[in-house]
């Protein structure tokens, strides 16, 4: 709805939303899946669909389906030649590929014994078998547990090291965090805010959150003055929030010259759980405002 974004090359972009936001929407849009009923956008200076443009471009979609009869292997022989991959490199191109996310022994099995997550790794092998220079990832991390997850990570900041653009959708905010040099944030199909994230106000740092062990009762003691909450985990396990005006080096300091160990130090701000809840109930608001004076919304 009035959507409008710029990404540039050789940047990690993140297109972040909830449920529902119109972040598929609007990559089927871009890959012309379906088609808008307004507007315009171009790939790589090209409006989208330009031929020559689809070869420079690889797709995740959000929930890959394969031929689930094929194993791994197969599936992207099978693409390979679809895209025009020479006889000569194919073969090395979808193993050093199934390699890179981490499909072993199973990549001759067929798809239909693969779990969710490693169905995810085969989609995002098969985005990159043209060896694109933009990659369009719809929800790159579902399905994944954590070593998983890092690996993707890790292949998308080799991808932009690489110098290629990578557009991905997301609603997980760590996810974004990790990656992403600007974000776009939609919700109800409007764009909410966009930018840096340490630059966008609604996800400013407000504070510091410590997690120790071995916490003592005088350096609770010490730190009760300049926390804000102390909450016990466990015998001597402690999680210790402090406010922004409270550096969190000054209170390691302080738990380690007591006694305690350090398990982890985080920033505390508002998540794009809380950010989208507010911008959807504004944007709800705002909705029922024009039904109230009889206003349209274009698309």
């Amino acid at each position: 709805d009035r959507l409008s974004l710029a990404i540039e090359p050789g940047e990690v972009f993140g297109f972040l939303g909830p449920n529902g936001a119109g972040k598929t929407t609007t990559l089927k849009l871009l890959m012309q899946l379906i088609f808008p009923t307004s507007g315009r956008a171009e790939i790589l200076g090209k409006p989208v669909g330009h031929v020559a443009t689809r070869r420079r471009i690889g797709y995740l979609p959000e929930n890959p389906y394969f031929y689930d009869y094929l194993t791994a292997e197969e599936l992207l022989n099978y693409f390979a030649q679809l895209l025009g991959v020479p006889n000569a490199d194919r073969a090395r191109r979808v193993s050093t590929l199934l390699d890179r996310v981490g499909l072993g022994r199973e990549r001759r099995f067929q798809l239909r014994k693969f779990s969710k997550g490693m169905i995810q790794r085969v989609g995002i092998a098969q985005a990159l078998l043209n060896d694109p220079e933009v990659v369009f990832l719809d929800e790159p991390m579902s399905g994944l547990d954590p070593l998983g997850r890092r690996d993707v990570r890790s292949l998308i900041l080799e991808l932009r090291d690489q110098g290629r653009t990578v557009f991905f959708s997301s609603h997980i905010l760590a996810d974004a965090e990790a990656l992403c040099s600007r974000v776009a944030v939609v919700a109800g199909g409007r764009l909410a805010a966009s930018g840096r994230l340490t630059d966008l106000a609604e996800f400013r740092i407000r504070g510091w959150e410590l997690v120790a062990m071995n916490v003592s009762a005088l350096a609770l003691d010490r730190l009760r003055p300049i926390a804000t909450r102390l909450t016990e985990i466990s015998s001597g396990r402690y999680t210790i929030e402090l406010p922004l005006t409270e550096t969190p080096e000054g209170a390691v300091t302080m738990l380690a010259a007591a006694g305690a160990s350090i398990v982890s130090v985080n920033p505390l701000r508002d998540t794009l759980e809380d950010f989208f809840v507010q911008q959807i109930a504004s944007v709800g608001a705002g909705a029922r405002v024009e039904a109230a004076e009889g206003g349209h919304a274009g698309g």
